[in-house]
């Protein structure tokens, strides 16, 4: 009896109709979607999944190709500075990326833009305003004048001093000359823009002597050339002879004016 009780169940259960659900689709035309060939020859082909049309490849490089872009390897990554992003397929990549030295956008106060190609909107450099230059990576301000014992000029330094001096030094000296033609060449010496030079005075001579080993690091890290030990002019004096300083041992000695000595011009007001 229970068996019949089961066999009734089971029997009144498969009676029950089924329940469906329609989905409406768009109708697919395999011609609109690149499937145009009745056949291919060799089989080489992708047959359209809802009639029988073909897309036919010309070549297994064509097949590896059309299977990498399946796969989203679809970027050949041969810009300027990119590089492909993880593994190729076919020589192909699923994405791009540039090479780390592209990393500066060249923009805001003091750039004037980037310097040669860029990659995705980044350079390997940039251009600089006027009045800034390219330094550590970054368009910066040119200096100019006084910044503690160094002088300025466009961002370059043409003047040093000890910390204990009011005046600066000059990089250079102008040679070994006579005193009408030193003086001459100081005062027309020109430190930046308007601020030009002048002979040192026997005391300013004096102050660069004793400084001398300050003043010389100063001028060897700054481009500069170190005082050699020589007797330098100095504008003290009276007429038809000068005192020079020998920075070799400090000493003073008058001189007539036709004597050569060497000369390195100061710059007393800035």
């Amino acid at each position: 009896m229970n068996n019949i009780k089961f066999l009734l169940l089971g029997t009144s259960l498969s009676l029950t109709p089924n329940l469906t659900f329609a989905q409406c689709v768009a109708t697919q035309d395999c011609e609109t979607l690149g499937y145009t060939e009745t056949s291919c020859n060799g089989g080489k082909g992708v047959k359209c999944p809802f009639g029988n049309k073909w897309a036919c490849l010309t070549s297994e490089e064509e097949c590896l190709n059309l299977a990498c872009d399946k796969l989203g390897f679809s970027y050949t990554c041969t810009g300027t500075g990119e590089k492909g992003v993880g593994n190729d397929c076919n020589g192909k990549y699923q994405g791009c990326s540039c090479d780390s030295i592209y990393q500066y956008t060249c923009s805001g106060t003091g750039y004037s833009g980037g310097s040669g190609s860029a990659c995705d909107g980044k350079y390997t450099a940039c251009t600089c305003s006027s009045g800034y230059e390219w330094n550590g990576g970054s368009c910066q301000q040119q200096l100019n004048g006084a910044q503690g014992d160094l002088y300025y000029c466009n961002g370059t330094v043409v003047g040093v001093k000890a910390s204990d001096m009011g005046f600066y030094v000059a990089m250079k000296d102008l040679g070994s000359i006579d005193w009408y033609s030193a003086s001459y060449q100081c005062s027309d010496y020109v430190f930046c823009g308007s601020a030009t030079g002048t002979l040192p005075s026997l005391e300013q001579l004096v102050s660069i002597y004793k400084n001398k080993s300050e003043i010389n690091i100063l001028l060897s890290t700054n481009g500069g050339t170190e005082l050699p030990n020589t007797s330098h002019w100095s504008s003290s004096g009276v007429q038809g002879g000068y005192y020079d300083v020998d920075m070799s041992n400090g000493n003073r000695i008058w001189y007539s004016t036709d004597t050569n000595h060497n000369v390195r011009p100061v710059l007393d007001s800035y």
